[in-house]
């Protein structure tokens, strides 16, 4: 690998470290909008405004991988950064939850760290439901993470940065309860990037050089055991400064938001077994409908027929609470037709990701 002039993984994990631990300052000192946060919802907007302005000044992140029903939960987020993502969680899991921050950066960290007193304060928080880890994403094991013990796993636009990622969903794959989430924003590819653009520091760290083809991730994700991921949105990369733009030939990137569960039971494609689920309204600021992906959208009191995926993602999760559910999978009625249920605003019917 070295001999082809492909940096070793100890390499990529330092130029990551000097990229974001003293190359940049601030936002303002990116080079592409890779690393724009897309629109947060209203209840995280109303938690920005609590959160330390240090804080906001140093994130990094392209998304707001931030799900709904987090209360009283056990929240990771890998590469944390200075907290951000793992502040905003603190407010929506509440005392009774607790949030993990893990990252590489010993600056980041102490960032992170500076201001956990204060948010405490500003949460009005009797004690910190906060804590801050340093170490890599690829192994959280030697960071005490253990086994089936996280409800939800959240990243914004780290796992890019990672130079060995199918480590790292195997070890989101074993914290996870049985029915937990992983939720999480990162760059993709729309072929696999070449080797010249991957050695490059600068376009790592503008979590370009690692993105991931779109289809060798829904592959790496089979293989450690998500066999269903769901993509929640999909915004193109606008790079604009001409030299980059070069580099990256007829490349493009997506910033995408993808939700995955820990089930047994999810199949390889859209299965029917007649089951119907109904949205009760309840999810917090969800009074209208509820979007579980960017292909089913639930509106409130309204039967919607789903696949034994889309199903098991309900039922067996602790969006349960929010959704009554028809049918089991006693009988099956061969594969689910997508195409049946069109009335979803343009938003694609009810096709399932696994078998696209």
């Amino acid at each position: 690998m070295q001999n082809d002039g492909i940096p070793g993984n100890d390499q990529v994990r330092q130029d990551v470290r000097e990229y974001y631990g003293h190359e940049l300052k601030g936002s303002s000192d990116l080079k592409t909008n890779c690393c724009c946060c897309g629109a947060p919802s209203r209840e995280v907007r109303d938690i920005l405004a609590l959160i330390d302005d240090e804080i906001l000044d140093r994130f990094y992140g392209c998304g707001s991988p931030i799900p709904p029903l987090l209360e009283g939960m056990t929240v990771l987020d890998l590469g944390s950064g200075t907290g951000r993502d793992v502040y905003i969680a603190s407010k929506l899991v509440g005392e009774t939850g607790r949030v993990i921050g893990v990252d590489m950066t010993a600056e980041q960290i102490e960032i992170a760290e500076r201001h956990r007193e204060s948010q405490r304060e500003r949460f009005g928080y009797a004690r910190s439901n906060v804590e801050f880890r340093q170490g890599f994403i690829e192994d959280l094991r030697t960071i005490g993470i253990e086994d089936e013990s996280i409800d939800v796993v959240i990243s914004n636009c780290v796992i890019n940065l990672s130079p060995e990622k199918e480590k790292v969903f195997s070890e989101i794959h074993r914290v996870l309860k049985k029915g937990g989430e992983l939720y999480f924003s990162d760059v993709f590819a729309d072929r696999r990037v070449s080797a010249e653009i991957y050695a490059n520091p600068v376009l790592r760290g503008e979590c370009l050089g690692g993105a991931m083809y779109v289809e060798d991730f829904r592959r790496l994700m089979n293989r450690v055991g998500f066999a269903d991921l769901r993509y929640m949105s999909a915004d193109e990369v606008r790079v604009d400064n001409p030299e980059i733009r070069m580099l990256l030939g007829d490349t493009e990137f997506y910033s995408c938001t993808v939700r995955a569960f820990k089930l047994d039971d999810l199949e390889d494609c859209c299965e029917n077994y007649g089951q119907v689920v109904i949205y009760r309204g309840n999810i917090p600021n969800h009074p209208d409908y509820y979007d579980l992906d960017a292909e089913h959208r639930f509106h409130t009191n309204k039967p919607k027929a789903v696949c034994g995926n889309t199903c098991a993602m309900i039922q067996e999760t602790r969006y349960s609470r929010a959704f009554t559910v028809r049918g089991d999978r006693n009988v099956h009625y061969g594969k689910f037709d997508c195409e049946q249920d069109d009335d979803d605003e343009g938003r694609g019917g009810s096709c399932c990701c696994c078998c696209n």
